[in-house]
């Protein structure tokens, strides 16, 4: 039997990276799958790619930031497949290369609107659709970043950090619900948002010289550790922070 046959996941940032490999994996393992994301075309890709593998699949497109999306997905997800079991939370943005003099109010406001605020709206969103239910698997992604020290990341780890703290407060409040939450800390994962990095050999290398596993993570690998937590075989785990980041928290 598959791991997730018959459940229904909502994947926020489901268009690439990290979120389009666990809305694949989840399809593989049998979820019907809600992706969110806000560029259209990559949603679309993303939908074709899944279906041509006999999987349910249902693209919103829109912003975490906006709230009116966040309600209007869960209630296309209930519409279309009656229910939701897992949430994964991974839309997520960064502006790297700035010390925290150098950057902005708009910067700072962008990054924890999407990355902390975001998960905020869509976690109250789909939490009593669990409550009736009287079950749901939540997995936040977080970061490396929230539990060591990365040079020029000052806003992307203020809001990893507090996703990390946020992850615990869900556990605790809505255990005795059936609802889990947990979170995943990739390390530095080959992706979109990575791309100018993977770009620049010298940077590149000198970032995987803190790594023992000598390269970056695949997306892939991630959704792996993201389906173990959202499936039943994790029924007896809540708040906690899983490492997958080739040993680099590890020095």
């Amino acid at each position: 039997m598959k791991r997730l046959e018959g459940k229904v996941a909502l994947i926020t940032g489901g268009n690439a990276g990290i979120g389009e490999s666990v809305a694949k994996r989840f399809a593989e393992e049998g979820a019907s799958v809600v992706i969110t994301g806000r560029r259209q075309a990559e949603l679309d890709r993303v939908v074709r790619e899944i279906a041509a593998h006999g999987g349910k699949v249902l693209a919103v497109a829109g912003s975490v930031t906006d709230d009116g999306h966040v309600r209007a997905v869960v209630q296309q997800a209930l519409a279309s497949f009656r229910k939701i079991d897992v949430l994964v939370n991974n839309a997520g943005v960064g502006d790297f290369g700035k010390r925290l003099h150098e950057m902005d109010d708009a910067a700072w406001v962008n990054v924890l609107d999407v990355n902390l605020t975001g998960v905020f709206r869509m976690t109250r969103a789909v939490i009593p659709e669990m409550l009736k239910q009287a079950g749901g698997a939540i997995v936040n992604i977080s970061s490396v970043a929230s539990l060591v020290g990365i040079p020029l990341l000052s806003a992307y780890a203020a809001s990893k950090g507090a996703l990390d703290a946020l992850t615990r407060s869900i556990a605790i409040d809505y255990a005795t619900d059936g609802i889990r939450c947990n979170v995943v800390n990739p390390g530095l994962i080959d992706t979109p948002m990575a791309a100018p990095l993977m770009a620049n050999p010298d940077q590149l290398g000198s970032i995987l010289s803190h790594y023992p596993i000598r390269r970056p993570g695949k997306p892939e690998e991630v959704a792996n550790m993201v389906l173990y937590l959202a499936s039943d075989e994790s029924a007896w785990v809540t708040g906690g922070t899983f490492r997958i980041d080739g040993g680099m928290t590890v020095w």
